[in-house]
């Protein structure tokens, strides 16, 4: 992170972003343990290594298992929002006869808020997430597998981003 050299990185968890760090900037996150530690790694890592051989005393020494241990820091509770939130709020509230206006006073928010949301313009917040799926009956989480989910890359407005701009040094 601070563009220091180091013989010995460390694998560290920053936001929810792997990164290989100088002894310094270890204090940033959470440090995740590898399986090995190998003079040949690459810039980018994939999800399972096959390579046994080590350079430092690594704490697996046998390599039987696939595992990482790591502590857990605040990403892992955090539910994603669906893609589809405001189709899930508007076709709720219809099907309930209500209103944007009756909806908006059953949550004690503005009827602004819920035209916005219902356009997809904002975000729900926490709070309005929790209030809307309680009166509608619905959830606004993303998921049902719950696992790792692969990305698949491209953009949910259809613009560029930077995984289509950036280009990976080997």
């Amino acid at each position: 992170m601070c563009g220091a050299e180091t013989s010995s990185p460390k694998t560290v968890k920053v936001e929810g972003a792997e990164l290989d760090v100088c002894d310094n900037c270890a204090d940033f996150g959470t440090e995740v343990q590898t399986q090995d530690t190998s003079s040949t790694s690459t810039k980018y890592s994939t999800s399972s290594s096959s390579s046994t051989s080590s350079t430092s005393g690594s704490s697996s020494s046998g390599g039987g298992g696939s595992s990482r241990t790591r502590r857990s820091d605040m990403f892992d509770d955090m539910d994603e929002l669906a893609q589809d939130y405001d189709d899930r709020i508007r076709n709720a509230r219809e099907s309930t006869g209500m209103s944007q206006e009756d909806l908006a006073k059953e949550l004690n928010e503005k009827a602004s808020l819920i035209r916005k949301l219902e356009r997809g313009d904002v975000l729900p917040s926490d709070d309005v997430q929790t209030k809307l799926e309680r009166e509608l009956d619905i959830s606004l989480s993303a998921g049902g597998s719950g696992g790792d989910e692969e990305w698949s890359g491209g953009s949910s407005t259809g613009g560029t981003t930077l995984g289509d701009v950036v280009k990976r040094k080997d």
